[in-house]
């Protein structure tokens, strides 16, 4: 048997989605004037519940997520699609004709999810976070940094032939 523990975010958004499909089922019941509308209410609640799902399955599935993803990429970028400090991440890679492995996390479904992951991952919520070689470079200023002081180059050589294998891989 798998003992999960919550954290305190986790607890009180999972009793939120609880108290919700209760209260849910409340409104509905009173307001229908049939007995068998009562029991369509509490089928509606519970459908809603699980729909919603166990937000620790969904942060594993995601944390499983953001290191298959990394062992796949040699380069990627978890970012926002508006978001200023990501555009700035992703144009220091396009600036030196890179191409980075990028997840709009604003246009995923499970974007959330994973942002919650990488917090658990690296201690940051906040996008973009960059990766090299499944190594955590950081977000926007730490990605700027290392460009100017000519340790992203370094970094990259390191893993140019992975880099260039992959932008070969998805040009086929």
């Amino acid at each position: 048997m798998r003992v999960i523990t919550l954290d305190p975010v986790s607890f009180v958004l999972h009793s939120i989605a609880q108290l919700a499909g209760i209260l849910l089922s409340i409104l509905v019941s009173k307001m229908a004037s049939r007995t068998g509308a009562v029991w369509v209410s509490f089928a509606v609640a519970g459908m809603i519940l699980m729909q919603l799902g166990s937000p620790v399955e969904a942060r594993t599935d995601s944390l499983a997520f953001v290191k298959k993803t990394l062992a796949e990429h040699p380069l990627v970028i978890f970012s926002k699609s508006y978001c200023p400090y990501c555009k700035r991440a992703k144009s220091v890679f396009e600036s030196m004709s890179v191409k980075p492995f990028v997840l709009e996390l604003d246009e995923r479904e499970d974007g959330d999810d994973i942002q919650q992951a990488l917090g658990k991952f690296v201690g940051r919520r906040t996008v973009p976070q960059v990766f090299i070689n499944g190594v955590h470079l950081g977000g926007s200023d730490d990605t700027v940094a290392a460009q100017q002081s000519g340790r992203l180059k370094k970094l990259l050589a390191g893993s140019a032939s992975a880099v260039n294998a992959e932008n070969l891989k998805s040009e086929l």
